[in-house]
């Protein structure tokens, strides 16, 4: 009886045991996904584009329709779930940032808090200091296009002519928590304002 009970304890033991790696170690011995690169290279396209050769300004007669194409694209991939990896999210943040439309710009902070997530603990991650700044600015940029003013301090404009200014701003938001979130202490941002103005 006794040698009965020890042989279902083994059992019992060695079925919770493989329950238990089958929870915790699937996914583990399952390899990573792999980065999407038609997303990757449509995030490169975006940034060259607003770094033209030789000092040029932006022609954008011919970047606003790069822009719009790009953003369609990225939008039916995101629908098509063909965004895997938290760089898959944050290259299509980028693009989304670029949109013209206050859904674009609140989709893009949810796609890199997102990015954010999913980096888990690769905070060496080369990308990941810009993904939680875009969240940030994205956030300010969704606020200021509904009429409301922003939250951390990323966006500026300036009517023709004038004098470039921080957009309204919001109380609420410490410098301490844009450090979290990679953005500079609102007095940068006020030095910034200046500096453009010198510079126009």
């Amino acid at each position: 009886m006794k040698t009965y009970i020890a042989v279902i304890g083994l059992v019992a033991a060695l079925l919770c045991t493989r329950c238990f790696a089958a929870e915790q170690g699937e996914s583990a011995s399952s390899p990573p996904p792999k980065h999407n690169q038609e997303v990757a290279r449509m995030y490169a396209e975006d940034q060259s584009d607003r770094l033209p050769k030789d000092g040029k300004s932006i022609d954008w007669s011919l970047v606003g329709p790069r822009d719009d194409a790009r953003l369609k694209r990225v939008m039916e991939l995101y629908i098509a779930g063909e965004l895997k990896t938290g760089k898959d999210y944050f290259h299509a943040a980028m693009v989304l940032q670029h949109g013209k439309r206050p859904e674009d710009y609140l989709l893009c902070h949810e796609l890199c808090v997102a990015a954010v997530f999913k980096s888990g603990s690769s905070e060496t991650a080369d990308w990941l200091s810009t993904a939680k700044w875009l969240a940030a600015a994205s956030e300010d940029r969704f606020l200021v296009s509904i009429g409301r003013p922003q939250r951390f301090g990323t966006q500026f404009s300036r009517d023709g002519n004038s004098p470039w200014r921080l957009n309204k701003m919001e109380e609420g938001v410490t410098d301490e928590l844009r450090k979290v979130w990679e953005v500079p202490p609102i007095s940068k941002a006020q030095e910034s304002v200046a500096e453009m103005n010198k510079n126009k």
